[in-house]
This record gives structure tokens, sequence and C-alpha cells, in this order.
């Protein structure tokens, strides 16, 4: 297994500092306005990373900060008259509502900047002590030409972050390129005491100390690839000056999201909130759209391609159905189709290298598709089955969806049990059965009523399906679907 290190600039072997243990820290948000779709990218892109490392058998402890200490927040506090608390809270409250939604595993920990001031600081003392900062009268900063390293995330050379820096009027440090550990103030809307005098943290300082409170080096660190600089490469600077060594071994970032090909901006119109995307579109057809481009390319938001990744999704979904209504029948004796295992085998095969392969989802989906098209076949045309076939193929397409966050069908029935309960209420015991069990029983009835020409009760349990988002179709057997 392997994954593009942005620190090394090429495809490492990912080897974590314990076996079988993975420590990632994902840069949270900084929750002054609603999540949009450029976030969801990020944090979809690290949740199937982070379920592809638990379908191989490791254990993840997975850290998300909260940036709830911030100028932007700062500003945004004063124009809406809001207590800073209370809108970070609403705003990131919402986010992680809608990310669930997305199926978005939540992370270990969330730990907050306002929860994190005594560990900043902390740092920042031993930042000093190591001789890597000074205090002037607006603060407490880091100066970047005593760290030889700097520049190694990003590549940049310091002559040129040097001649690229702009020296505020007010400010009394050193050289233009020293950045904020800790910003000095009187009277502000947030802020902490501190050895230097009221004041808050830096950006930069605050996603080292959060990540430190768990472990000096983390196996993956991950973001966005506008983070790379200057925020992680003051975070390297910063970390391995107060004694990581290293700070972080993988550098994991994803591509730009774009809108109508250019950045999202409120300016340009163009900003859109994860809160309409998901008003629009299911989180299925979201993550599929994602997943169709490899997590380090960019990716222009285009609701067209969402809903074809709806019918993706649907295709997929419906083929596992179909397994499984095929599985429930399997004989005693079954026949063998050495041809096809061969070829569902080596496709498979072709799946797991590109999934090894700095998580190639994209390329490996091609591969699944044609899975999908070589079972369907052999679902259709085969007199006898080849079992053994449908049930390896099953389990592999149950742990590719699990990758990919797709909820299936039989999840989204269970969500429908108490609708079915309400619209089937005349079916002796239907309250201790359970969603799949009811439908069972449905198809049976029905199969039985058109067997007898009823096509009244036939139509009306289709009509009752309908209501609560399930259709059936009719073929040699009867089979359902979640609309």
């Amino acid at each position: 297994m392997q994954f593009y290190n942005s620190l090394s600039k090429q495809k490492d072997v990912f080897e974590p500092l314990t076996k079988e243990k993975v420590l990632m820290y994902v840069c949270g948000l900084t929750p002054y306005d609603h999540a949009h779709i450029g976030h969801a990218r990020t944090y979809v892109a690290f949740d199937m990373l982070k379920r592809y490392l638990l379908s191989k058998g490791y254990s993840i402890f997975h850290i998300q900060n909260i940036t709830d200490v911030d100028d932007k927040i700062i500003r945004r506090a004063k124009e809406s008259k809001k207590n800073p608390k209370e809108l970070t809270e609403r705003y990131q409250g919402e986010a992680t509502e809608l990310l669930r939604l997305l199926h978005v595993i939540d992370a270990d920990v969330y730990p907050k900047v306002t929860e994190s001031i005594p560990d900043i600081i902390d740092m920042i003392e031993t930042i000093m002590k190591n001789g890597y900062a000074y205090e002037t009268e607006t603060g407490v900063y880091f100066e970047v030409r005593k760290f030889k390293e700097y520049g190694k995330l990003s590549g940049q050379k310091l002559d040129e972050i040097i001649a690229g820096s702009r020296k505020e009027v007010d400010e009394t440090k050193k050289h233009p390129e020293d950045f904020a550990l800790w910003k000095k103030t009187k009277g502000e809307i947030l802020e902490f005491d501190s050895p230097w005098g009221k004041g808050r943290p830096g950006w930069h300082i605050e996603c080292s100390a959060m990540s430190r409170k768990y472990a000096k080096t983390l196996d993956i660190h991950g973001g966005a690839r506008d983070l790379i600089f200057p925020h992680h490469e003051n975070e390297i600077a910063q970390s391995e000056a107060a004694g990581a060594d290293p700070f972080v071994k993988y550098w994991l970032h994803t591509g730009f999201l774009t809108v109508n090909g250019e950045k999202m901006s409120k300016s340009l119109g163009n900003f859109v909130t994860l809160k309409d995307v998901l008003a629009e579109h299911s989180p299925n057809a979201v993550r599929m759209f994602f997943s169709l481009a490899h997590y380090r390319s960019p990716i222009d938001y285009n609701p067209d391609q969402i809903r074809q990744a709806e019918a993706t999704v649907a295709r997929m979904l419906n083929f596992m159905q179909n397994l499984d209504h095929a599985l429930k029948k399997r004989p005693k004796k079954e026949k063998k189709d050495e041809g096809l295992e061969k070829e569902i085998t080596k496709k498979f095969g072709h799946v797991d290298e590109f999934l090894e392969n700095d998580l190639d989802v994209a390329n490996a989906l091609a591969y699944v598709f044609s899975i999908i098209k070589s079972m369907n076949t052999h679902l259709e045309e085969a007199k006898e089955y080849d079992y053994s076939v449908l049930e390896f193929a099953k389990k592999n397409m149950d742990r590719v969806l699990y990758i990919i966050g797709i909820v299936p069908a039989e999840k989204k029935l269970d969500e429908k049990l108490d609708e079915l309960r309400k619209e089937f209420k005349e079916i002796k015991g239907v309250n201790e059965m359970g969603a799949e069990e009811i439908m069972e029983h449905i198809v049976s009835i029905r199969e039985e009523a058109r067997k007898k020409k009823d096509f009244k009760t036939s139509d009306e349990i289709r009509a009752k399906l309908k209501k609560i988002g399930i259709s059936l179709e009719d073929s040699a057997e009867t089979k359902w679907k979640i609309n």
C-alpha cells in the first residue's frame, strides 16, 4: 500500500509508526459560515481513506480540530452581533449533522481552540525556550530563518518567501516572514490570559498544539491542497522546533474544488453550501460524484454529473439486491463456472491494485462496473448460477461500497420499518417482523394474487409501497428497490 506524500513528493509505502494502528489528523472547520461543497470534498476523501484502512484491519485514532478562535469568527460575530461561542457552535453543529448525513464517520476527538489554550501556551513556551521564537510589543513570533528546513513541504525557497512577505506597518517583528504564535490584544471580543498578557493564539500554532496533545508524531496529516502553504509549512516548523522528530510521516492533500471553473466566492455568486447540495441530491450520489475523480485531482462541481452519479449508484445497489435475491435460493448442489470465477477474481484483483496505489478509487470503479456487467449477464442468462462466484462478488462489492461510503438499500429499508408496519397492519404479526421479513411476506402475497389474477390486490400492494418510496419490478420473480 502506498500514498502520495506531499513531503517526499512521491508515492511512499505506508508503514505506520505502530503496527496496525494509525494516528490521523485532518484540519477541521473554522465555523463562521455554512459548510460548503469544497469542505465536503476534503472530508469525504479522508473518510474514504479511513474506511479503506479500517477495511484493511488497521485501527484509526482520528483527530479533527475545531478552529473556534480566528479573525474571521471575530469579524462575523461583530457583524452579526452574535456571541462567538454561539456563532461557532451553530455552524459547527450544522456541519457535523450534514457530514453525518453524507455518511462521514465521526472523528474520535474534536479538540477546540478555546479548550486548548493551556496546551497552546505550553507549546509556545517550549518553542521560545528552544530559541525559535521571540516576544515583541504586538505578540510572540516564530523566527522562520532559525528553522533551516523551512519550505520542505511546499518546496518554496526561503529567499523567495522573504521576497514575497509584506511587513505590516504596526508590527515590530524581526523579519517580514516571521509568523505569529500569539497575538496581543486589548479588550477584544475573544482573548485569553497568557504569560505575554491578554491575547489569542495564531492560526498555525492551534493545530500543532491540538495534535501534540495526542502524539508527538502523526502517521497522517490531511487537508486541502491550499493549506500546504503557509499553514502546514508553519505547522511543521513550529512542531519540530518544539521537539517533534518528525512531526508527520505522511502528508496527504486533496485537490481543489471549483464551481464553473473558478474558486468559490460569494462575490462571484458561486458559493455552494453543503446544505443546498444535500437538499437536491442524495448523499450516495454526492459521494459517488467525488469518487469518480482521484482525491488529489481538481474537480468542478457539476449538478448534472451528480444526477448521473445517482443513476450509477442505483445500478450498483440494484445489482446488490439481485445478488441477494439469487443467494437466498442457493441449492445444495451447485454448478461451477470456472471462466466466470477466473474473470471476476482477476478483476477484483485489479480493484485492489488501484486502491493500494494511492487510493485510486476512480480507476478501481472502472473494474467494478465491468464486474457488475459480467455478473448481471450471468444472473440474466445462466440456467444455473455459480453461487460461490455470487457469494465472492457480494463479499467484495460490500467492501467496495463500504470504502466509497455508499449505504445499501437494506439499511435504507430499515428506516422504513414503521411505515411498512403502518401500511400493512392487516398482516398477522407484522409488528414483530423486521423490514426485510415484511417485504418478503408482501412480495409472496402479491405473487400469489397475481397467480390468481387478483390484479386489484396486486395493484393495491404496489400503490402502498410506492407511497413509502419502494418500487416493484416484475420479471421472472418480483424484485423491490428503494426509490
